[in-house]
């Protein structure tokens, strides 16, 4: 298996938002690597959705 056709600094960002050694990265298969992003795109939505909805503050 060949190494992912990725620059440094995109290797370096997803290590650092996936938590995981550059060098998993590198080497991580190709569908795996996309199941990942994928889930860390819905973790990114879900957080900008709830920080963008109106706060439910009844207080008077």
């Amino acid at each position: 298996m060949q190494p992912l056709q990725i620059s440094a600094d995109t290797a370096i960002k997803l290590a650092a938002k996936m938590k995981v050694p550059i060098e998993h990265i590198m080497h991580m298969p190709r569908h795996i690597l996309v199941e990942k992003l994928v889930e860390l795109a819905k973790e990114e939505a879900e957080t900008a959705a709830e920080a963008s909805s109106p706060k439910d503050d009844n207080t008077q």
